[in-house]
């Protein structure tokens, strides 16, 4: 990926968290049914939605099944984000290529680098904002579940068991089975991401260990309601990964793309000894 397109995604991701943040700096714990605020009433329509799918009193079952429906509801976006993840990995070779082939800083240098990548996306059908709009996208509505678990008391405004298997979802969990399982899926989906590029560079791999250790921690920090949140949304990221961009079928998909052109080759060769023999 190119610096330029990565400080792209990087502006727009960090604007998007400043949105998101400055939102939620005016959510508080303590919201009921009366908080004033647009996005404190949906945060609070988060935390009722989670209630009414808690089935017999379940605050568990109904953070399972929130966290899956939004998971769900959004995954055309995420598949779309995926595919083009993909697509731009495998053209990492050619932008290696094109930066040794521009490699001066002049104006004139950056002005044909920039066309020659631009040509390079078109030909193969890629949108360099593609890979991040999809992210922007659901931040909203991940960042309010996240907040409807943590600014909500649902045993002061509905009066429901907060038990759920071992856990008191209100506690955090002592036992650390949440935090593990937390930094076992993510670890789990940035691997998978991880294991079908073609090329791996230090940040991306250092991200796939940091991210891991830094939800455990942040796991052990919060309620094992958040924590519960984590396990499922990380899970079903796994699952959609394996879904949508199974490494091991890319990656056979790739060396038999390379193999066939290979073949094609030989087959070339042949054809002209062939015809140098007939003469």
């Amino acid at each position: 990926m190119n610096m330029k397109k990565k400080h792209t995604k990087i502006k727009l991701t960090a604007l998007a968290a400043a949105g998101l943040l400055l939102l939620s700096a005016c959510s508080k714990p303590g919201l009921t049914s009366h908080s004033t605020g647009l996005w404190n009433q949906i945060v609070f329509g988060f935390a009722q939605i989670i209630h009414w799918l808690s089935f017999n009193g379940s605050i568990g079952l109904g953070i399972i099944l929130v966290t899956v429906i939004i998971r769900a509801a959004l995954m055309p976006l995420m598949n779309i984000q995926i595919k083009s993840s993909q697509r731009t990995q495998e053209i990492q070779p050619q932008l290696k290529a094109l930066q040794a082939q521009f490699p001066g800083k002049d104006v004139e240098s950056r002005r044909q680098m920039q066309e020659a990548q631009q040509k390079l996306y078109a030909e193969n059908h890629i949108n360099p904002y593609m890979g991040c709009l999809p992210v922007l996208a659901q931040m909203p509505f991940l960042w309010a579940l996240y907040q409807a678990l943590v600014n909500v008391d649902f045993v002061k405004i509905w009066d429901v068991p907060t038990k759920f298997l071992w856990l008191d979802l209100t506690q955090k969990d002592s036992t650390l089975i949440l935090p593990i399982l937390a930094a076992l899926f993510t670890f789990l989906s940035s691997y998978l991401m991880m294991r079908s590029a073609p090329e791996r560079n230090g940040m991306t791999l250092s991200m796939t260990i940091i991210m891991p250790i830094f939800i455990f921690f942040m796991a052990l920090s919060f309620q094992a309601g958040v924590s519960l949140y984590w396990v499922i949304s990380n899970a079903f990221q796994v699952f959609q990964t394996m879904l949508f961009a199974n490494p091991w079928k890319i990656i056979a998909a790739r060396e038999a793309k390379k193999q066939a052109v290979i073949d094609k080759e030989k087959a070339r060769e042949r054809a002209l000894k062939k015809a140098t023999r007939k003469k």
